[in-house]
C-alpha cells in the first residue's frame, strides 16, 4: 500500500484558484528558481498545456519515473500526473541503492491533487486480484500462470507480480513482456487493461478463443467455463482506460471516406475493432516520435487523449492531425492538476511542510521492484 503523508484539503487550494494564470506560473517559477536542482517537476503528456510547460521533465509515466530517479540532486519530485506515477516515482527514487547513494535520505514525492487518480487502475482491486488468483487455482495450476501487470496500476498489483514470479510492462515493450512470460510459464494473467493485453497477445499468434475475460463482477471464474479457462492461454482482466474506450471503428471510416490519404495512429489501450485498422498502433512516445518523423504534408487521425493531440497539432503545423473521435475525450483525472494545485504544492514544499507526500510502503516497494526490475531486463 502507499501512504499519503500530510494530506490536505480542496479548501487549501482554494485561494490559489482566484489567481491568474500570470501570477500562478510567475510564483512556481520563484519556488523553481528557489529550489535548483533539489527540484524535479515531472509533466505527463496528457497534461494541460499551461502545467506542462513549468515541467523540467515530460514523457509518459514509467519513462518520466526513471529520469527523474536517475538524478543525483533532485529531493523533491512533484508529478503531474495520477496516483499510481507518484508511487512509481516513489518506488524507483527510493530504490536501496540510491538511498545508500544518498546517506539515506529520501526523495519526497509529491501528487498536487490527490484526487487524480486513475479509472483503469481503479478497475483491479488488490482483493479481486488475490481472490481471482485463488479462484484460478482450483482449476489450473498457479505455477503456470505468469501475472503481468500494466505499468498503470497500483504499486499493491506490481508487488503481487513480484511475490508470484510475475513482471509489469508498459505500452511499449508489452510483447517482449508476453514473450518472456511464455518462455517460462504456460499462461499469462494479464491486468487491468483487457485491450494491450488482447491486441498485443493477438499479433502474437494467439486466438480470441483462447484469451477468456475475467469480470470480478460476473461470479464464479469471473464468468467464464471451467473449460474456458483450462484452454486459456492469456487469462485478461475486464478492465480499460476510460479515454481510449471511447474510440470506434466508425471514427476509423469516417476519417478514411472524408480524407484520402489519412493515416490512423492509435494508442494499444484502444478496442480491438480500432486497433486493427489502424495504420500504426503505439505507445504514446511512439505516438509522438512517429509525428515527429512524418514528412509536411502527412495527414493523420490519432486516437489518443485530447491534450496530447492538440498539443502535436499545435507542435506540427506542416502536418494535418485531427483526433479520432468526434467526441470530446480527455483524462478528466489527469485535469485535474492545474496551475493552482501546482503552485500550492510548491510553495508548501518551500515552506517545509510538503503535502499529499505520497510514500509506498518498505515491503510493496520491496516486492515492487522484484517486478519493475524483470520488467528492465526484458528488451
Amino acid at each position: 500500500m502507499s501512504l499519503v503523508i500530510a494530506p490536505r484539503s480542496t479548501a487549501a487550494v482554494l485561494p490559489y484558484k482566484s489567481l491568474s494564470n500570470e501570477e500562478l506560473s510567475s510564483r512556481i517559477e520563484a519556488v523553481r528558481k528557489q529550489l535548483g536542482s533539489r527540484l524535479m517537476i515531472l509533466g505527463h503528456h496528457y497534461q494541460q498545456d499551461e502545467v506542462i510547460k513549468h515541467s523540467d521533465l515530460r514523457g509518459d509515466s514509467y519513462q518520466l519515473s526513471q529520469m527523474a530517479a536517475a538524478s543525483s540532486d533532485c529531493r523533491y519530485i512533484v508529478f503531474c500526473g495520477v496516483h499510481f506515477m507518484a508511487e512509481t516515482a516513489d518506488i524507483l527514487a527510493n530504490r536501496p541503492e540510491k538511498l545508500e547513494a544518498r546517506g539515506g535520505e529520501r526523495v519526497t514525492v509529491v501528487l498536487p491533487d490527490m484526487a487524480a487518480g486513475c479509472s483503469m487502475a481503479d478497475m483491479a482491486a488488490i482483493e479481486q486480484v488475490e481472490n481471482a488468483w485463488q479462484e484460478l487455482g482450483e482449476v489450473i495450476d498457479t505455477s503456470d500462470i505468469t501475472p503481468v501487470t500494466y505499468i498503470n496500476s497500483a504499486a499493491s498489483l506490481k508487488a503481487f507480480c513480484g511475490r508470484h514470479g510475475g513482471i509489469v510492462c508498459t505500452s511499449s515493450n508489452a510483447r517482449s513482456v508476453l514473450e518472456w512470460s511464455f518462455a517460462r510459464r504456460k499462461r499469462v494473467f494479464f491486468f487491468p487493461d483487457q485491450h494491450l493485453g488482447r491486441n498485443t497477445a493477438l499479433k502474437m499468434g494467439v486466438t480470441e478463443e483462447e484469451m477468456p475475460v475475467y469480470d470480478p463482477y460476473a461470479g464464479d471464474l469471473g464468468g467464464n467455463s471451467e473449460a474456458a479457462i483450462s484452454a486459456s492461454r492469456v487469462i485478461l482482466w475486464k478492465g480499460h482506460c476510460s479515454v481510449h474506450q471511447m474510440f470506434r471503428k466508425e471514427h476509423v471510416d469516417q476519417f478514411r471516406a472524408r480524407i484520402p490519404g489519412i493515416k490512423i495512429l492509435v494508442h494499444p489501450e484502444c478496442p480491438r475493432e480500432v486497433n486493427d485498422l489502424a495504420d500504426i498502433s503505439g505507445s504514446t512516445s511512439k505516438i509522438i516520435q512517429t509525428v515527429e518523423a512524418a514528412p509536411a504534408g502527412t495527414k493523420w487521425a490519432i486516437g489518443t487523449e485530447l491534450h496530447l493531440v492538440q498539443r502535436l497539432k499545435q507542435e506540427h503545423p506542416e502536418q494535418e492531425i485531427h483526433f479520432l473521435s468526434p467526441v470530446i475525450c480527455m483524462c478528466a483525472t489527469m485535469y485535474r492538476i492545474d496551475l493552482a494545485h501546482l503552485c500550492w504544492s510548491l510553495e508548501q514544499i518551500a515552506a517545509g511542510t510538503p503535502s499529499n507526500v505520497i510514500r509506498v510502503d518498505e515491503q510493496t516497494t520491496t516486492e515492487s521492484l522484484v517486478a519493475l526490475s524483470r520488467m528492465l531486463e526484458v528488451k
